[in-house]
C-alpha cells in the first residue's frame, strides 16, 4: 500500500513490542498491590487453584483502565528516547521529516486502542468487576479452614468453643478435648469434656463430625427451670459416655453468591444502562422535590394545635396564622367571658377582613399555668416530631443523590479511559524525544513520576465528585483538565527543538524577582585587536562619574510611600546608567594594564528589581497604597533597592576615579 510506508512499519515494530512488554509488567504490579489489599480475605480458607486463578483473572480485567494509560506512557517515553539516543530521530529530522510525521503511525495506533478501550470500559469491564466483585464477597463469607491449635481456645466455629490440649500429627486423634457450647446463650450452655476424640467433615462438608471418647457433658436447664425459681436452684444435667458423637453445623464448601446483585450495582452496568437509571433516579429526586414543596404548602407551622374546644378558631384572613377570631376565642376560652368590657381589656385587634382578632402571646397569657405548660410542651413535641421527618426526608434525599453521583461517575469514566491514554502518548511521546533516554531508567522514572501525579489528581476529583462536594463532571474531568495543556506544551516544545526546562531562564527570572546580585569577572586577554585610546577611556569614565552622580542624587532622599507607588524608582534611569558602564568596560576590557583589569572588576553589576516600579496600572496602584498589609512590605523592599541603588552609584565613582588615576 503506497499510503503505509517502511517509516510507518519502523514506528510499529519498535513501539508494539515495547507497548506489549510494559502493559504486563504494570498489570501485573497493580495485581500485586491488589493481592496485598485482599490477602486476608484469601488465606486460610481452603480455596482451589481454580477459584483464585479465576479470581485474579477477573481481577486482572478490572485493573486494565489502571495498567493502559500508564502502559502507554512508558512505551512512548522508551520508543522516542531510544530514537533520539542512537540518533535516528535526528537522522529523520535531518530528512526533512517532521516530529509530527514520525509520530503519525502510533498516533492511529494509539487512537485504535483508545477506541478499544472505550469498548472494553462498555462491554467487558462490568461484566468482570461483577465477576470479581461476587467472588471476592464470596470468598469473604466462607468459613476459614478448620486447624485446630493446641493449648488455644479456637473460636472460628460459630457458637462453639473448642480446646485441645494435644493432638497426634500422624493419625489425628485429639487429646484432652473441651467443647463449650454456646449456641444457644450463656445461660443454656453445655460443656463437653472427653479424654480424646476424631474429628472429621461429612461427606457433603456442611457439618463437623467429633467422635468423643471416655468424657462427660454438663448441660444447663434453665430454659426448662419454672421462672418463679430462684435462678440459684436452677438445676442441670449431667452425662457420663465412653463413646458419643457431635454434629456441629459448619458449612466448608465454597458458596458462590448470586450475580444479581451486583449487577444491579452501577460496576455492573453499561451506558444505555447506566443512562436509564440515572433517567429514573432523577425523576424520582424530581418527584420527591416536588412532594415535600406541596407538604411544606400543605403544613402549618404553628406552636399550638388549633382546637376550637380550648383555643378558638383560626381565622380564614391572610393573618389567620397569626390571630384568632376575638368571638370564637371568647367563646371557648375556658374563665373568659366574652362581654364587651373584657373585649376592650384585652386589646382586641381587627383583621383586613374587619372579624375582631386577638394575638398569639396575648391568647397564651391568658390561659392558667396548667393550661400554658401544656401548650408548650405540646408544640415542643410537634417541633421534634417535624424535625425528625425532615431529617428523615432528608436522609432519603442524600441517598438518591449519592446514587445518581454513583452512576454519573461510572458514566463518565467510560470515556476518560480513552482521552487519558491519547494525553499520555501525547505526553510520553514529545518528551522522550526531548530527553533523548531510551532503556528503562530515566523514562521509568519520568513515567511514575507522571503517572503519580495523574492518579492522585484523578484520585481526589473523584472522591470529591463522589461526596458531591464538587461537581461529578468537573471532578472526573479534572485530571484531564490539568494534563491535557501539559500534553500540547510539551508536543510543541518538541516539535520546535526546544527544551521544556531552560535552567538559564529560570535562573535569570528568578534573580530578577528576588533582586539577586551577580559578579563580574574579567580576565586579561592575551590578543587585543583595538587598543584603549587613554582619553577616549578618561573621557567614557568622567561621563560614567556625571551618570552615577545624576542617579545617586536624584535618589539620595528616600522615597516617600505614596509617591512609590504612584512613580517608583525610573527603571530607565537605572537601565541608561547600567548600559553605560557595559560600554565603558567592555571598553576598558582591552588595556593591557593588570591593574585596571582588576579595577574592572570591582565594578558593581547593576539589577533590575521588580520592586523598582511593581505595577504600572495607576489603578492597581491606589489598590496597593490603600491595602497597607500588602502595600507596606513591598515599600520597605522598594526602599532597600533604592538604597542598594545608591550604593552602588557610589561605588562606581570611586572606581572610575580609581581607574582614571591609573590611565593617567
Amino acid at each position: 500500500m503506497v499510503w503505509f510506508k517502511r517509516l510507518h512499519w519502523f514506528m510499529l515494530k519498535t513501539f508494539l513490542p515495547l507497548f506489549a512488554m510494559t502493559f504486563f509488567i504494570v498489570l501485573f504490579i497493580v495485581l500485586m498491590q491488589f493481592l496485598w489489599r485482599y490477602i486476608n480475605d484469601l488465606v486460610g480458607k481452603g480455596l482451589g487453584i481454580g477459584v483464585i486463578a479465576e479470581l485474579f483473572f477477573y481481577a486482572a480485567v478490572s485493573m486494565v483502565p489502571m495498567a493502559l494509560p500508564l502502559a502507554i506512557l512508558l512505551a512512548s517515553l522508551m520508543t522516542f528516547g531510544n530514537l533520539g539516543e542512537k540518533f535516528e530521530l535526528t537522522a529523520m529530522k535531518a530528512s526533512g521529516i517532521s516530529l509530527l510525521r514520525v509520530m503519525a503511525p502510533l498516533i492511529v495506533t494509539v487512537g485504535i486502542i483508545a477506541t478499544g478501550a472505550f469498548f472494553f470500559q462498555n462491554d467487558v469491564l462490568p461484566k468482570a468487576q461483577v465477576k470479581m466483585w461476587t467472588l471476592l464477597f464470596s470468598m469473604r463469607q466462607k468459613s476459614p479452614e478448620l486447624e485446630i491449635p493446641e493449648n488455644v481456645f479456637y473460636d472460628k466455629i460459630p457458637g462453639f468453643n473448642l480446646f485441645v490440649k494435644d493432638k497426634n500429627r500422624d493419625t489425628g486423634m485429639l487429646r484432652g478435648v473441651t467443647i463449650y457450647d454456646v449456641s444457644k446463650g450463656g445461660d443454656n450452655a453445655s460443656v463437653i469434656t472427653a479424654d480424646s476424640a476424631v474429628l472429621a467433615f461429612t461427606p457433603d462438608m456442611r457439618y463437623l463430625y467429633l467422635h468423643l471418647y471416655e468424657g462427660d457433658q454438663f448441660e444447663n436447664l434453665r430454659d426448662q427451670n419454672n421462672s418463679r425459681m430462684n435462678a440459684v436452684n436452677t438445676p442441670f444435667r449431667r452425662e457420663s459416655f465412653v463413646d458419643k458423637q457431635v454434629l456441629i453445623p459448619f458449612d466448608a464448601n465454597f458458596n458462590r453468591l448470586d450475580e444479581g446483585g451486583m449487577r444491579s450495582q452501577y460496576v455492573g452496568k453499561n451506558i444505555s444502562e447506566l443512562q436509564h437509571t440515572i433517567d429514573s433516579v432523577s425523576k424520582r429526586i424530581d418527584s420527591i422535590g416536588r412532594i415535600e414543596a406541596s407538604q411544606l404548602k400543605r403544613d402549618e407551622l404553628r406552636m399550638v394545635t388549633a382546637s376550637r374546644s380550648t383555643r378558638g378558631a383560626r381565622s380564614a384572613s391572610p393573618r389567620g396564622k397569626e390571630y384568632y377570631a376575638a368571638e370564637e376565642y371568647y367563646a371557648n376560652a375556658p374563665g373568659i367571658s366574652s362581654e364587651a368590657p373584657k373585649r376592650q381589656e384585652y386589646h382586641v385587634k381587627v383583621n383586613t377582613d374587619g372579624v375582631p382578632a386577638i394575638t398569639m402571646s396575648e391568647l397564651l397569657d391568658s390561659l392558667s399555668p396548667i393550661k400554658h405548660v401544656e401548650v408548650i410542651n405540646n408544640a415542643i413535641s410537634i417541633s421534634q416530631h417535624r424535625q425528625q421527618m425532615m431529617q428523615f426526608r432528608a436522609q432519603v434525599m442524600a441517598d438518591e443523590k449519592k446514587v445518581l453521583r454513583r452512576h454519573d461517575i461510572e458514566l463518565l469514566k467510560k470515556f476518560t479511559l480513552s482521552v487519558a491514554c491519547i494525553i499520555f502518548f501525547f505526553i510520553g511521546a514529545p518528551l522522550g524525544a526531548i530527553i533523548r533516554k531510551g532503556g528503562l531508567g530515566t523514562p521509568l522514572v519520568i513515567s511514575i513520576l507522571l503517572f503519580v501525579v495523574y492518579y492522585i489528581i484523578d484520585n481526589t476529583g473523584y472522591k470529591m465528585a463522589r461526596d458531591g462536594k464538587i461537581e461529578v463532571w468537573v471532578g472526573i474531568w479534572l485530571s484531564t483538565f490539568i494534563l491535557g495543556p501539559l500534553g500540547v506544551y510539551v508536543t510543541w516544545k518538541a516539535m520546535n527543538d526546544a527544551a521544556v526546562f531552560d535552567p538559564d531562564k529560570v535562573k535569570g527570572w528568578m534573580r530578577k524577582l528576588i533582586g539577586a546580585r551577580g559578579s563580574r569577572s574579567i580576565a586579561s586577554k592575551e590578543i587585543i585587536i583595538e587598543e584603549v585610546d587613554t582619553p577616549t577611556a578618561i573621557e567614557m569614565l568622567e561621563a560614567l562619574i556625571r551618570e552615577a552622580t545624576d542617579t545617586g542624587n536624584r535618589y539620595k532622599k528616600l522615597i516617600g510611600y505614596r509617591r512609590y507607588w504612584i512613580e517608583g524608582i525610573n527603571s530607565a534611569d537605572v537601565q541608561n546608567l547600567s548600559a553605560t558602564l557595559e560600554a565603558a568596560v567592555g571598553y576598558l576590557a582591552n588595556s593591557r594594564n593588570p591593574q585596571v583589569i582588576n579595577a574592572l572588576a570591582d565594578f558593581p553589576v547593576l539589577r533590575q528589581v521588580w520592586v523598582y516600579h511593581p505595577v504600572r496600572k495607576r489603578w492597581l496602584s491606589w489598590v496597593m497604597m490603600i491595602t497597607v498589609p500588602l502595600g507596606l512590605p513591598i515599600y520597605l523592599a522598594g526602599l532597600q533597592a533604592q538604597k542598594d541603588l545608591r550604593a552602588d552609584c557610589t561605588q562606581i565613582i570611586e572606581r572610575s576615579r580609581k581607574i582614571i588615576d591609573l590611565l593617567k
